[in-house]
């Protein structure tokens, strides 16, 4: 069952995946911080279905570390997604992503991707130089936008979003560079609403972003994520269907969140 190894990538692209927008604007620019601090810890179950039931797959944890690089102050975020044991047998999966992000302004100074996945393998180091405004990979050196993110960065950057903003039916553009290329992206705004997941009941801000169709993901607006109507704005569920069944990501624990999570209605196990 090789789809696995493509719902850890669907974790990380929670705020978009890669699409060509009809007219890409910078709004991801000029935001600072205010939902993420030290010490915060997120924890999915990824969810993966054949035939309508549902099988814990794998798990992906996400820890926000206040360090220093290069004498500045920034976040070190570490997302890493495994498939769990008793699924390792089908597709074993073992991926660590980090991101090295301004404390200020929230853009990427580096970013590391070291994946496993089956008997596939991947190193990659990205530097980006802001005053050059470019992305140094082994590969090269590549042109970039002044707001451009990473997989990791744009995650936490879109977390500080104002989404009162926003109108029903709005696009958000913004632009993340991966595999050596920058790519225009979007989601779209939904609007607020409840959303039941296997931890609680959540107030939520509700998103779909556009899909381009390909060997897992269907076309059009199929996949829908939901994040807190709080502060915090962490994502509680996230499911799309893919080529071979569904995939679907819950959030089950948290720790260190800079507010409470007042979006929190009911628990589960209440």
């Amino acid at each position: 069952m090789r789809s696995f190894k493509y719902i850890f990538l669907f974790v990380l692209l929670l705020f978009g995946v890669i699409v060509k927008a009809d007219n890409p604007q910078e709004e991801f620019c000029g935001l600072h911080n205010s939902s993420t601090q030290n010490g915060e810890q997120i924890t999915y179950y990824v969810y993966y279905s054949v035939a309508g039931v549902y099988i814990n797959a794998g798990t992906a944890v996400f820890n926000n570390t206040l360090e220093r690089l290069n004498g500045k102050p920034v976040f070190h975020i570490v997302a890493e997604g495994k498939t769990n044991p008793s699924y390792d047998w089908v597709y074993t999966v073992r991926d660590r992503y980090e991101s090295y992000i301004d404390t200020t302004n929230m853009q990427p100074y580096k970013f590391i991707r070291n994946v496993q996945e089956g008997n596939y393998k991947k190193y990659e180091n990205i530097s980006f130089n802001r005053v050059a405004g470019t992305a140094v990979t082994s590969e090269g050196v590549y042109k970039v936008t002044p707001c451009i993110q990473d997989v990791i960065s744009a995650i936490y950057y879109a977390r500080n979003i104002d989404f009162s903003k926003y109108e029903k039916g709005d696009k958000i553009p913004f632009k993340m560079f991966l595999d050596n290329q920058v790519y225009d992206m979007y989601v779209r705004f939904l609007g607020r609403e409840d959303v039941k997941t296997k931890y609680g009941k959540f107030r939520a801000f509700k998103f779909k972003p556009l899909l381009v169709k390909g060997n897992i993901f269907e076309g059009g607006e199929k996949m829908t994520a939901w994040v807190t109507d709080d502060p915090n704005h962490i994502l509680v569920r996230a499911e799309s269907p893919i080529a071979v069944g569904s995939v679907k990501v819950d959030m089950m624990s948290y720790r260190n969140l800079r507010y409470p999570l007042t979006s929190l209605k009911k628990l589960k196990f209440d």
